[in-house]
């Protein structure tokens, strides 16, 4: 550690921050405007370096240093128009829809764009050509600086100083600060607000893009750059502010420079004990964004959001399913119970169930606070992998039978979700979404650099069932036998006192209050009891694959349970089964017999969304209950 050095990091901590702001300018603007938190945003940044890689090939030969210069800004333009496309087509059609139905519909875009750049570009990384006049070092206190990355240290001011004046002296600037903060009032003044939001949505992708194009001489164009970049471009957005331009690239500059003084650290000793805080840069940026939102949850530069003069149909209560309803219940439970015998022939169908079932309860356990609580939560992987990695802890490490661990291991997934629901039910909406993933990323750092206890990367081997189990089909009714008593106790909760002060507290919180219902502590058990269950599906997991590995605690798997939430419908307590279930048999089925799954699982999602926006259970629901009023108006008109 010396001072140039410390200099030398500073300064790459600009360059980096201005890459990472042009990508959360975008998604700042898309927010603020359409209230749409779009998780294909990381796509538009990926297209991006794609895009300028093929445009630096085609016109760096006959236009020569020129030709490089011009395909950059080609790339942002051309990547500007596919995000006004993708708006036009698709998310026109579903502003009506709850939040976290456009949430879906992003994410299956992301599977579908990753899927299209596999097809056109393959699946190599691709690395772009130095930028010409460029290519150099600068010496700065004896050490070299790429002059490339001066360049990117002027770029992020001059596009904030830009943003800055369309923002406050166009006409069209005017409007998107004034939808930001009231859109209902923009579009009750006459201003038309499709045309409004595709070009703010054009806008927000042609600074996604123009961030990717940059990036070319210094990253290689690959498939995983999306999900790399959304994570961080989330976090600057809620950091800086929903919808402040300026907010993100402070909250941009903080984050970037923090990373680049913990690398600039190394290994510090401190009392005899070595920290490495070159690891901290894995889970930085979501330290920054807990402290912010449990001290100023809207941002450094935001401010609180108008609440929406149309939120949508009022939470229907849950019904009692009746005699048919357990009848059907029946049925299923002893249809699963025989299907190992009928599917004797074919010992992989019984792998599947196992995974169906494991799935199942973990979306059972998201719904719980999804549903009948109204937390939305981005990181519930987080008790998940928590589940599964105590369970696979205490085989190998402390020697407790298998029964056992099927035990404690819930509780440590609740201990887990104690903590962080202390946190989050002081939040809402969007803001305890996005607490949620920032605590779920801290305990996937954790794990995944944890190489002396958790296996580090590499996660652990040898969780095994015990003997009396090792036969599939006997783990497939242990496995049968909790999920069905688990979705049993969760279904008595919501009918208990409990789970009906669980939705009071979610329909009205004044209303909750004021008859004397502790709000915060009914949620915070939510969380709890949530937690634990989907604790319980973690260590079935692992105990059914024989290991774990730190991807059970990852953004993507939290990302499944949602899906699996939202396509079987939040308002029943059999959709979030029916999600599970459809979810990982189309996933399994789609992959298993295409190259390109992703896209055509995407692109059923999307159907499934534009179809059914209540989800499958939800929407069956409307149909016939809208159908026997129907028949009863008849009748009575008769």
């Amino acid at each position: 550690m010396n001072f140039s050095g410390f200099v030398v990091q500073l300064l790459n901590g600009l360059a980096g921050a201005s890459t990472l702001f042009l990508v959360a300018a975008g998604l700042s603007l898309i927010f603020g405007v359409t209230r749409i938190v779009n998780f294909a945003h990381g796509s538009f940044y990926m297209v991006g370096v794609y895009i300028a890689y093929t445009l630096v090939e085609k016109l760096a030969g006959p236009m020569g240093p020129a030709g490089y210069w011009i395909a950059l800004p080609l790339a942002a333009i051309a990547v500007g128009a596919l995000g006004a496309i993708v708006e036009f087509v698709l998310l026109r059609r579903i502003y009506h829809a709850p939040e976290l139905f456009q949430l879906l519909a992003t994410f299956a875009l992301v599977l579908v764009i990753k899927d299209a750049a596999l097809w056109l570009w393959g699946p190599d990384e691709l690395l772009g050509p130095r930028a010409p006049g460029l290519t150099g070092a600068v010496p700065i206190l004896g050490r070299q600086f790429p002059a490339y990355d001066l360049f990117l240290i002027v770029i992020g001011p001059l596009v904030l100083g830009l943003l800055w004046l369309l923002m406050h002296r166009t006409h069209w600037g005017t409007l998107v600060r004034a939808a930001t903060q009231d859109r209902d009032m923009v579009g009750a003044l006459g201003v038309n607000q499709a045309w409004l939001f595709t070009a703010v949505f054009a806008l927000g992708a042609l600074l996604a893009g123009l961030g990717g194009a940059l990036q070319l001489p210094r990253e290689p164009a690959s498939l995983e750059m999306d999900l790399h970049t959304i994570g961080a471009a989330f976090v600057v957005v809620v950091v800086g502010g929903m919808g402040s331009i300026p907010g993100a690239y402070v909250a941009a500059l903080l984050i970037a420079e923090l990373k680049a003084i913990c690398i600039w650290l190394g290994v510090v000793e401190l009392f005899g004990i070595e920290i490495s805080f070159s690891k901290l840069t894995l889970v930085v940026e979501f330290l920054v964004m807990a402290t912010v939102l449990v001290l100023r949850p809207w941002g450094l530069l935001g401010r609180e959001q108008a609440a929406s003069r149309h939120q949508g149909a009022t939470e229907a209560p849950l019904r009692r399913g009746g005699t048919s309803m357990t009848v059907f219940a029946t049925v299923l439970v002893v249809a699963l119970a025989l299907l190992p015998t009928i599917t004797a022939g074919s010992p992989y169908v019984t792998v599947l169930a196992i995974d169906l079932l494991t799935a199942a309860l973990f979306a059972t356990s998201l719904h719980f606070i999804m549903g009948p609580a109204g937390m939305h939560s981005f990181g519930h992987a987080a008790y998940f992998g928590l589940g599964a990695y105590a369970a696979a802890l205490l085989v190998r490490e402390a020697g407790v039978p298998m029964e056992g661990t099927l035990a404690l291991a819930p509780i440590v997934a609740a201990i887990g979700a104690l903590v962080v629901g202390w946190f989050s039910v002081r939040l809402s909406g969007v803001y305890l979404a996005m607490l949620t993933l920032a605590f779920a990323q801290i305990v996937w750092a954790v794990v995944f650099q944890w190489d002396d206890f958790t296996g580090g990367s590499n996660g652990l081997t040898g969780v095994w069932p015990a003997q009396w189990l090792s036969h599939k089909a006997h783990y497939y009714y242990l496995t049968l036998a909790l999920v069905a008593v688990s979705a049993w106790l969760l279904r008595r909760f919501l009918y208990a006192p409990f789970g009906y002060a669980m939705r009071a507290a979610r329909d009205s919180v004044l209303r909750a209050d004021a008859i004397g219902i502790d709000v915060r502590r009914i949620q915070w058990t939510a969380f709890i009891v949530a937690g634990a269950f989907g604790g319980l599906a973690g260590a079935l997991f692992a105990f059914s694959k024989g290991s774990i590995s730190p991807d059970s605690l990852s953004v993507g798997i939290s990302v499944d349970g949602l899906v699996m939430v939202l396509l079987g419908g939040l308002q029943t307590l059999s959709g979030p089964i029916v999600g599970a279930a459809g979810f990982t048999w189309l996933h399994d089925t789609v992959a298993r017999n295409t190259e390109y799954w992703r896209a055509m699982l995407g692109a059923i999602i999307l159907i499934l969304v534009l179809l059914f926006p209540r989800g499958i259970v939800g929407s069956l629901q409307y149909f016939v209950s809208h159908w026997r009023a129907s028949r009863a108006a008849k009748k009575g008109g008769a």
